[in-house]
């Protein structure tokens, strides 16, 4: 707040850039990153970051995405991994294989995915009661 320093906070906390790919664009082949993707264009091959990847409504994605989290308005082919949430707008179309930890579906999106969820199950903690036969045997009502 009270710093001298004239940048913006995204690069004095070291963040990457958010990478874009216009639409128009065709990328043939794997891409790498640590910072956040938007796409307009069209990817055909591999995806990995460890940041969010936006999927506008122009976007296209063949072949595999992995990330952090996912907001998707266009459409998806192949294999997709989502770390975190997956948010699926109105105008999404997703096929084929999907794993996320957790899920958002607007109303109208297509999901024709086989989905996994991972790491969103949570173990119900379970309280010792005594059951109504143990309670009825000692003259107890429940």
């Amino acid at each position: 707040m009270f710093t001298d320093s004239k940048k913006p906070r995204s690069q004095q906390s070291g963040l990457s850039q958010q990478n874009t790919i216009a639409q128009g664009t065709i990328i043939e082949g794997d891409l790498k990153s640590e910072g956040d993707f938007r796409i307009e264009g069209v990817i055909n091959g591999t995806l990995i970051t460890n940041g969010k990847v936006v999927i506008g409504t122009t976007g296209l994605v063949e072949g595999s995405l992995s990330c952090n989290n996912a907001d998707i308005e266009g459409k998806i082919k192949g294999k997709l991994v989502v770390l975190e949430t997956l948010s699926l707008r109105a105008s999404a179309n997703v096929y084929g294989d999907v794993q996320t930890g957790k899920l958002a579906v607007e109303p109208g999106a297509t999901f024709n995915a086989n989905c996994q969820m991972k790491d969103s199950v949570k173990e119900l903690k379970t309280e010792s009661k005594p059951s109504l036969q143990a309670s009825a045997k000692t003259g107890q009502t429940a």
